[in-house]
C-alpha cells in the first residue's frame, strides 16, 4: 500500500497546472470580467452561468449551488474519482515524478484501479488499431471502404478490429501486465467457467472516448454471418465509463461546438465520421441508449448554453424507431437554452448513407435544411391522420395542440397555432381554443412545466471533501451572513476582500496592512479580514489564497472561495488602479469614522485644556494629510 503524496508534491503539481484548462475540457468558459471565466456549472442545471473560474488564483465557485475549490476538488467532484488520483492524474499530465511518504513507492490499490482500466483500454485501442491491417481484418476494411472511408479517415477516429479469436487480445494485455480481474473491470473480456475471453470477436471497433480523449470504451460492430451477437456491442458500465453520460465524437467535436454555440446529434459512429469529413465537425452520438438528460447536460456544459442564440440540430430516420427518438428528443427539449431543430436527409438517408450518395456536399445541405424542432413534431402528428375527413382533422388537431401548448415564447407558440391550424385544416379559433385547453390540462395534472429551471443540487448534497485523505477536516458547513447587497460599507468590504485575495501584488503589503485594520460591519467578513491580517507576511508568495483558507474556520471556506472568484471589472479596466482605489477607499471611509469622532470628543472638551485640544487637533490633521495622501496617487 502506497503512502501518502508528499504535500510539496501536491503544491507544485497545483502551480504547475492551469485550472481553466482542466476545467475547459468539461465546461465551455468565456470571459467574465478581468482575469475571470464563467460558464455553466456541471454540478447543478441552470440556464444562465453563474459558475467562475480565475486562473489566477487557481480556484472555481457557483454562486448558484456554492460548489467550489481547487483543480483536484474539481476532478474529485466530477469525475468522482480519489483525492490521490486526481494529483496522479494532473502530474501524469504535466509530467512530473511524485514522491509517497511512509515508505509508499507509487499509487496506492483503490486509487490505481481506474488507471488500470484506462491503460487496458489505451493497449486495447493501439491492439484494435494495429490489427486493421491484418489480412483477416479484410471484411473490417471493406465495411469502411463501402461507406466512404479511407485509411486516413479510419486513423483519424482510431477505428481498429477485433480478430475473430477467442482470447487472443486477452493474451496480448496479460503479456502487458494486466491482471484478468482488470480487464473485467474494463469491460474488455467476459468470463465463463472456462475463464475469461474476449469480448469483442471478429468486429469493426470504434473507441469511445470521454471529453478529455481518454479511451473509456469501445462500440463494436457485427461484420460476420456466422456472428450471432447484436449488430452492435459496447462496452458495459464499468468504473470509467457511463453510456447514459457518454457521446461519441465529442473529444473532436467540442472545441467546434463551443466556438460555433451548435452540436448536431446523429445516430452512430458511422454518421458523426460522415459529418466530420463533409465539414460538420460539431456531429456527435450517443452510444447504445436513448438521447436524455444526461446527455443533454453534457452538451450545455461543452455548448455554454446559456442563450437561445445556440442550435442543437437532431437528424433522425423517417422510420418508426426514428420517430420514437425524435418524440424522446423532444420531451427533453425544453431543458435546452438553444434552438433546437430537426435534420432529415432526402429519402431518408442518414449522414452516412447521403455522403455516399451525394458527397459531402449534401450533408452539408441537409444540416443547412434543418427545421425547427416543433414544426417537425407538429407535422410528425398531423400527418398521421386522414386529413380529408372532419374526425380525421379533429384529432390532429387535438393530437397536435398539447406540442403548440408547450412552447415557451408567447409569439412562437401564436404563430405555430396558426400553423397547427393550417397543417390539419382547422379554424384558427378552433385552434387557439385547442391550444388553451390543452395548457389547462398540463397545468392541473403536473404543474407548468414552462414555468421553471431544472432543480439545482443543494449544497448540502454535494460529494464529499475531497481534502479528506489528505487529513483534512470534512465538516458541514455552518450559516455564514452574507453580505447586504443595499449596504454601501458592507459592498465596500466585501469588494476589499475580493481585492485582497484575488490581486495581492497589485496592492501591496503596506496598503494591505493598513486596511486590515479597519473595523468591519459584517462579521463574516471580519473573520477573512483577520485571516488575511495573520498571513500579510507571505502576502507575495505562492498559494496565497490556500493558506487564507487553512487560516479561518471550516464553515467559512465556501466564502473564501467565493470571495477568491468573484468577477471584478470588465476587461479593459487598469487592474492595478481598481485594486489600489478599492482600498482606499475602505480605509479613507475608516479615517473619516475616525475625523468624525475625533471632531465630536473635540467639542466636547474642556477649552481649557490646552494641551489635549492641541493633541486632538494634531490628530485630526495627521488624518487630513493622510486622507490627501490616499486622494493624490
Amino acid at each position: 500500500m502506497a503512502g501518502r503524496i508528499r504535500q510539496n508534491d501536491i503544491d507544485e503539481v497545483k502551480a504547475r497546472t492551469n485550472i481553466a484548462d482542466i476545467i475547459g475540457d468539461y465546461v465551455s468558459l468565456k470571459p467574465g470580467g478581468v482575469g475571470s471565466l464563467k460558464g455553466l456549472c456541471p454540478f447543478h442545471d441552470e440556464k444562465s452561468p453563474s459558475f467562475n473560474v480565475r486562473p489566477g488564483v487557481g480556484r472555481y465557485h457557483c454562486f448558484g449551488c456554492e460548489e467550489g475549490g481547487d483543480v483536484y476538488a474539481f476532478l474529485v467532484k466530477l469525475d468522482h474519482v480519489s483525492f490521490t488520483e486526481a494529483v496522479e492524474r494532473l502530474a501524469g499530465r504535466i509530467g512530473y515524478q511524485l514522491h509517497y511518504e511512509e515508505g509508499g513507492g507509487g499509487p496506492s490499490e483503490s486509487s490505481g484501479n481506474r488507471a488500470r482500466i484506462l491503460a487496458a483500454n489505451n493497449a486495447a485501442e493501439e491492439f484494435f488499431r494495429d490489427r486493421l491491417a491484418a489480412p483477416d481484418a479484410d471484411p473490417g476494411r471493406r465495411f469502411l471502404g463501402e461507406r466512404g472511408f479511407d485509411a486516413a479517415a479510419a486513423a483519424h477516429f482510431g477505428v481498429g478490429f477485433a480478430p475473430k479469436s477467442w482470447d487472443e487480445l486477452t493474451k496480448h494485455l496479460r503479456t502487458k501486465g494486466f491482471t484478468p480481474d482488470e480487464l473485467l473491470a474494463a469491460g474488455l473480456v467476459s468470463q465463463r467457467d472456462r475463464g475469461v475471453y474476449d469480448r469483442f470477436r471478429g468486429r469493426l471497433v470504434w473507441p469511445i472516448r470521454d471529453v478529455t480523449g481518454q479511451t473509456i470504451g469501445f462500440g463494436a460492430r457485427r461484420l460476420l454471418d456466422d456472428d450471432n451477437g447484436p449488430k452492435y456491442l459496447n462496452t458495459p458500465e464499468t468504473a470509467v465509463y457511463k453510456k447514459t453520460q457518454v457521446l461519441y465524437g465529442l473529444d473532436l467535436a467540442k472545441r467546434d461546438i463551443s466556438r460555433r454555440d451548435e452540436v448536431v446529434v446523429v445516430e452512430g459512429y458511422t454518421d458523426v465520421m460522415a459529418c466530420h469529413l463533409a465539414g460538420i465537425t460539431t456531429a456527435v452520438a450517443t452510444c447504445g441508449t436513448a438521447f436524455g438528460v444526461d446527455h443533454i447536460k453534457v452538451i450545455r456544459r461543452v455548448m455554454g448554453d446559456d442563450s437561445s442564440t445556440g442550435s442543437v440540430i437532431f437528424t433522425f430516420d423517417p422510420d418508426s424507431a426514428g420517430q420514437k427518438a425524435a418524440a424522446r428528443a423532444f420531451g427533453e427539449e425544453q431543458r435546452f437554452s438553444a434552438q433546437t431543430y430537426v435534420a432529415v436527409g432526402p429519402d431518408g438517408l442518414d449522414p452516412c448513407d447521403l455522403r455516399l450518395a451525394g458527397g459531402d456536399d449534401a450533408v452539408r445541405r441537409m444540416i443547412d435544411n434543418r427545421k425547427p424542432m416543433f414544426e417537425f413534431m407538429i407535422r410528425q402528428v398531423v400527418e398521421r391522420f386522414d386529413l380529408d375527413s372532419v374526425e380525421g382533422r379533429t384529432s390532429a388537431l387535438r393530437a397536435g395542440a398539447p406540442i403548440v401548448a408547450t412552447i415557451r415564447d408567447p409569439a412562437s407558440q401564436n404563430g405555430y397555432t396558426r400553423e397547427l391550424a393550417r397543417l390539419s385544416g382547422a379554424d384558427l379559433d378552433d385552434a387557439l381554443r385547442a391550444v388553451r385547453s390543452a395548457q389547462r390540462g398540463s397545468r392541473s395534472q403536473s404543474g407548468d412545466r414552462t414555468g421553471g429551471r431544472p432543480s439545482q443540487q443543494s449544497p448540502q448534497q454535494s460529494p464529499s471533501d475531497p481534502y479528506a485523505e489528505q487529513g483534512q477536516s470534512t465538516s458541514a458547513p455552518a450559516p455564514i451572513r452574507e453580505a447586504d447587497p443595499t449596504d454601501p460599507t458592507q459592498r465596500t468590504e466585501r469588494e476589499s476582500l475580493m481585492v485582497l485575495l484575488q490581486l495581492p501584488e497589485e496592492v501591496g503589503a503596506d496598503r494591505a496592512s493598513r486596511a486590515v485594520q479597519v473595523p468591519f460591519s459584517n462579521p463574516t467578513h471580519a473573520v477573512v479580514r483577520d485571516a488575511i491580517a495573520s498571513q500579510l507576511p507571505s502576502i507575495a508568495d505562492p498559494g496565497w489564497v490556500d493558506r487564507i483558507l487553512a487560516e479561518v474556520p471550516q464553515a467559512y471556506e465556501p466564502t473564501v472561495n467565493a470571495l477568491a472568484v468573484a468577477a471584478l471589472p470588465q476587461a479593459g479596466t487598469d487592474v492595478g488602479r481598481y485594486a489600489r482605489s478599492i482600498l482606499d477607499g475602505l480605509i479613507d471611509r475608516d479615517l473619516l469614522r475616525e475625523k468624525a469622532e475625533l471632531t465630536s470628543r473635540l467639542a466636547r472638551t474642556d477649552p481649557q485644556n490646552a494641551e489635549l485640544r492641541r493633541s486632538l487637533q494634531v490628530a485630526l490633521s495627521s488624518i487630513d494629510q493622510e486622507r490627501m495622501r490616499l486622494r493624490g496617487e
